[in-house]
């Protein structure tokens, strides 16, 4: 069938559609325009956000719909107009899902400016950014299969095929289910994150035997920044199955200590006077918690665990180097003899026997001897 016989139905049809495009085009570059300008003036971070992410999504929404619009109305072949207007729609659920996924990129963008990490307690920060993070990609996946399934219920055929199915679909939905084990798993492990929350982004963890910082939280893994910048990439099942350390479950502030070993002669008092005058002058000790304790004695030293508080992790971490080093400088210039040593008992050499010494230097040096 020829559905272009008539060739000025074809132009006119072309030049309706051309003109629906231009003016939604027109009318999206006016309404953008004027948001920009207003929000620079004295708009709202929301504003400015949604001026950002929604230009892209909404200048393909807008022309698609100006296209439905003006399709049943060109002169054309009835099953043209019916192709047309199919592939439109498609096109529009298609905007319409990329639309959403821009508004949760608004929201998550506006509400983490809002919690600023660069506080030293920044838990509520973290939570409320994990929350977000964790529910956008959450949203992202149900809208993208909502939107599938919406595409692919516009197919005549698909639709029948499946009502045809419909007595098998416990079977089916028990295959697709063991299909899908792994990406359910992930799905349900990040909603259970994020309302329970065992982690935060930037919480300071300990995984696998290695300390880092959250650094991004998706719908299948965990990525862990690492102190020396490697990053590790975790199941995000691992965190509800396994067991973890979270430096930062509660509070960002810590507990840290310092270990240090001496000889039996060491002036524990004088050490723990100097660890306090050390945790004073750091410049980063909180100034709440601090101890010296003899926490282990063993044949040849005593271990000497210095206890310091910090206001968050790695401030933590610093402080404990920075009072291991110190200590060890302060025994070394005014204890140099308290300094571990290693004490032997040579075969052979009786410990009891003295060697026959001068009669003045056997004499008891206390004691005065009185002359006849």
């Amino acid at each position: 069938m020829d559905y272009f016989a008539n060739w000025r139905h074809g132009l006119w049809s072309a030049g309706i559609a051309a003109a629906s495009v231009l003016l939604a085009l027109l009318v999206h570059y006016l309404f953008f325009a004027a948001l920009k300008r207003i929000t620079s003036k004295k708009g709202s971070g929301f504003y400015i956000r949604l001026a950002r992410y929604e230009t892209n999504p909404t200048r393909l929404l807008l022309p698609l719909l100006a296209l439905m619009t003006v399709i049943p109305w060109m002169p054309l072949a009835g099953v043209l107009v019916a192709r047309l207007a199919h592939a439109a729609g498609l096109a529009f659920i298609a905007s319409v899902a990329w639309v959403l996924v821009a508004l949760l990129d608004v929201l998550q963008d506006f509400i983490s400016h809002r919690q600023a990490l660069e506080l030293s307690d920044n838990l509520a920060a973290r939570r409320v950014r994990t929350q977000v993070q964790v529910l956008r990609h959450i949203g992202v996946v149900v809208i993208v299969i909502f939107a599938i399934a919406i595409m692919v219920m516009t197919f005549p055929n698909v639709r029948h095929l499946g009502e045809s199915l419909f007595a098998s679909a416990g079977v089916a939905a028990l295959v697709a289910g063991f299909a899908a084990r792994t990406t359910l798993s992930s799905l349900l492990a990040g909603v259970q994150i994020a309302l329970s929350q065992p982690i935060h982004l930037e919480d300071a963890v300990v995984v696998e035997g290695e300390w880092g910082w959250i650094e991004e939280i998706t719908m299948t893994y965990v990525v862990v920044r690492i102190w020396d910048l490697r990053r590790l990439i975790v199941p995000l099942s691992y965190f509800i199955e396994k067991p973890f350390q979270n430096w930062t479950r509660q509070t960002a502030d810590l507990l840290g200590s310092a270990f240090i070993y001496v000889d039996y002669t060491a002036p524990v008092e004088a050490l723990r006077q100097e660890l306090l005058r050390i945790l004073k002058s750091s410049g980063i000790w909180d100034g709440k918690v601090w101890n010296l304790q003899v926490s282990n004695a063993t044949a040849s030293t005593l271990e000497l665990r210095a206890l310091m508080s910090a206001p968050n992790g790695s401030v933590a971490w610093d402080l404990r180097c920075h009072v291991r080093e110190k200590m060890i400088a302060f025994l070394q210039q005014n204890y140099p003899e308290s300094l571990p040593r290693t004490r032997a008992d040579i075969a052979g050499i009786s410990m009891n026997h003295t060697p026959e010494m001068p009669s003045r230097e056997r004499s008891d040096p206390g004691t005065f001897q009185a002359a006849d």
